[in-house]
């Protein structure tokens, strides 16, 4: 069975492309991929991303337990509020998910992970919490909303108490706080998103979130699809779990090195997390396979699974798409370490020349140095 959110009915109002998206029934544009992109990197658009999940976790040892679980340091949130991001790692050091995790007390913390990775993420966190005494609370009663764009954070002051604008205004990145909308509603405000532009992702109840939808419209907010939501991350740098990291892949092969906290508790001993023994053969042997960025500058456009030749052997795309920002085709792709050298891609038989870059392609709705000739 086909699960829906709240905004289902809304969203077909809308003129919305309806389509399945790891068991749900998501919008996918609502008319123009292309022109909903193009609105987030220069004005504002929201998504409905109320498929993901949160997960409270509750207990006077939910800070040790999450040392334990996760390759990011959690002792890097001290500040009430503060958000991480990190990978939550097999025994294998394979990505069994990428997470947002929030500080908001030292016996509450909060999880937003990803729709498809649902049952096995809970799972998994259940089964490792028990040893630690740590409640785990799926909050099924709780709907997202991203807002995203130059205009973003202007756009959704308006709609919040006036009490509680000053605060908001003060909210830094990668951070969340509890305010109330206009109407009295709860809000869990996080200054995050997967989009590459400033701007917020909002939970809220899920009797709320059409209310809140429907005024985001008469601000000025339109709604964008997760077209467009994936060809800007890509631009953005960022990983789409399932097709650039799996259970099979770790954080290295992954261009998430800087998401690994190889560090020391208190007393000197090592952070037991899980994986880590793994990740750190893996660094020590300095071979693992690499996640580079690629731009084609002829026509045509990067797709999954393509051939890509490097001077150390043959890897693959992961993501590719047509970065409607750039307005050329962009790519990740898992190739063998080392330098990498002249690198071709294999399209239809055609080997296809393509330039290494680094990513994030664009930033702050700009190409990045380097990225367009």
């Amino acid at each position: 069975m086909t699960l829906q959110t709240k905004l289902n009915e809304t969203h077909r109002s809308l003129g919305a492309k309806m389509v399945d998206f790891g068991g749900w029934d998501m919008p996918i544009h609502y008319g123009s991929q292309i022109d909903e992109h193009h609105l987030v990197r220069r004005a504002a658009g929201m998504f409905d991303v109320s498929h993901m999940t949160v997960v409270d976790l509750k207990g006077a040892r939910t800070r040790e337990f999450l040392r334990h679980l996760l390759a990011n340091s959690i002792d890097k949130l001290k500040v009430t509020g503060k958000a991480l991001y990190s990978c939550m790692l097999n025994a294998q050091g394979g990505v069994i998910d990428d997470l947002i995790v929030y500080f908001l007390g030292e016996d509450f913390f909060r999880m937003v992970v990803n729709a498809s990775t649902r049952e096995k993420d809970l799972a998994w966190i259940r089964q490792h919490a028990a040893a630690f005494d740590v409640d785990v609370i799926e909050r099924e009663d709780l709907a997202i909303v991203a807002v995203q764009g130059p205009q973003a954070r202007e756009l959704v002051a308006g709609l919040v108490a006036e009490s509680d604008r000053a605060a908001l205004a003060k909210l830094g990145r990668f951070a969340a706080l509890d305010i109330k909308a206009a109407d009295g509603v709860e809000l869990f405000v996080a200054r995050t998103g997967y989009t590459g532009e400033d701007g917020y992702e909002v939970l809220l109840p899920q009797d709320a979130i059409v209310a809140f939808w429907n005024a985001l419209l008469a601000a000025g907010v339109k709604p964008a699809g997760l077209g467009a939501r994936d060809t800007l991350r890509l631009e953005a740098g960022m990983n789409l779990y399932g097709q650039d990291m799996d259970e099979a892949i770790s954080p290295f092969e992954a261009a998430l090195a800087w998401t690994v906290a190889l560090d020391d508790l208190a007393d000197g001993t090592p952070r037991d997390f899980i994986g880590r023994s793994v990740l750190e053969a893996q660094k020590a042997a300095g071979n693992a396979r690499q996640m580079i960025g690629l731009v084609m500058d002829e026509k045509g456009v990067l797709r999954h699974g393509q051939k890509v030749l490097t001077a150390n052997g043959e890897g693959e795309i992961l993501s590719g798409t047509f970065s409607p920002t750039l307005g050329k085709a962009i790519a990740f792709a898992r190739v063998p370490g080392g330098e990498p050298g002249d690198v071709r891609v294999d399209i239809r038989g055609k080997e296809v020349p393509v330039r290494v870059v680094k990513f994030p392609f664009v930033r702050d709705g700009q190409a990045q140095a380097g990225i367009n000739p």
